[in-house]
């Protein structure tokens, strides 16, 4: 109960005055822009996604990143790139995640700029696959004040974990969990909170009840059940899940695969949130994975005028007319994964 207290107390705290003003403004935004169809975009970005870095240790097959299938430039992030955008979002957005593509502990200066992003009060997000974190970084870690950590861990056992996270170690994701938490303990911290992410494909699916008993052995904050993106499903796939509850695929009468999701002319993304690329390029989502529709860039200018620019309102007015003709979108599961 005191951790759920404590927790409360800081999003209490982080919603100034002006962030609270630019909720209202997004949300007003955003429901007038639903029921009219037509763009209206009042506000600013609530959440902001920074990827840290496109490089990655393991080989997963449904990641570009891990395929190295990108057709975009491949790199880290400057830090002055980074410190540029949040100097201008940290007054109004809420929210930031150091996750695009890649792993963000490969950055050289990844918890540096964690620690500067928490600094200006805005709540810090990652997602890793847990292979860099030591004793030594794990400390830094929770003395970076970041105030979540999301850890991939597709499997119980290496045999299965592998058949997705190809290249990985079960092992050493285990480790690294333990490091974090050890150091929570040691320094009677609250945050980072961890979560255990579990992808359900078929070949761990089987695995779902034992992943639940070994986060709360270890002491996990929550397990988070996600569907997988399939970049093939239309005639099924090696890792589609046999239970359709954690598959963004159904079957169809004809025995082919279609999305779950009915892609409705409307997208809370769109309004709330964007992603920047570890080269400074703005892009409307997190299913823009090889940055085909760039917005701008924050090199040339500010987050806000490219989220008020033409270019972004014209893609808005396209996803509340005919989102099924936007290709980022036809593989969009928004609405229908598992989070538990």
């Amino acid at each position: 109960m005191l951790f759920y207290l404590k927790n409360s107390f800081f999003f209490l705290k982080i919603v100034t005055p002006k962030r609270l003003s630019n909720i209202i403004k997004i949300l007003t935004s955003y429901l007038f822009s639903k029921w009219f169809g037509r763009n209206l975009q009042w506000g600013f970005p609530l959440a902001v996604a920074v990827e840290p870095t496109t490089a990655c240790n393991l080989q997963c097959p449904e990641c570009p990143s891990g395929l190295k299938k990108f057709t975009r430039n491949t790199g880290n992030i400057k830090p002055e790139i980074f410190k540029k955008v949040v100097d201008e979002v940290y007054k109004q957005s809420l929210y930031l995640t150091f996750y695009f593509q890649g792993e963000p502990y490969i950055h050289p200066q990844f918890l540096e700029m964690v620690s500067y992003a928490a600094s200006k009060n805005i709540y810090t997000t990652t997602s890793t696959n847990a292979h860099f974190i030591d004793s030594e970084t794990a400390k830094k870690t929770v003395l970076s004040g970041l105030h979540r950590i999301i850890i991939s861990i597709d499997g119980t056992t290496q045999e299965v974990y592998e058949q997705y996270r190809k290249g990985g170690s079960l092992e050493k994701v285990l480790e690294g969990t333990k490091n974090i938490l050890y150091w929570k303990k040691k320094m009677n911290r609250i945050y980072p909170l961890v979560y255990f992410q579990f992808l359900v494909v078929k070949p761990n699916e089987h695995q779902i009840d034992e992943i639940k008993k070994i986060a709360q052995k270890i002491g996990v904050n929550k397990i988070l059940f996600k569907t997988a993106q399939l970049y093939q499903f239309q005639n099924g796939n090696p890792l589609m899940p046999e239970n359709e509850k954690f598959s963004r695929y159904q079957k169809t009468i004809q025995g082919t695969y279609q999305l779950k999701n009915k892609l409705s002319n409307h997208c809370w993304k769109l309004w709330h949130s964007c992603v920047i690329t570890w080269d400074g390029n703005v892009v409307p989502c997190c299913f823009d994975k090889d940055a085909t529709h760039v917005m701008g860039s924050i090199a040339n200018g500010t987050l806000e005028k490219i989220w008020q620019s033409h270019t972004y309102n014209r893609f808005r007015n396209q996803l509340l007319h005919s989102r099924k003709e936007i290709d980022i979108c036809k593989n969009c599961s928004e609405g229908t994964s598992i989070w538990a």
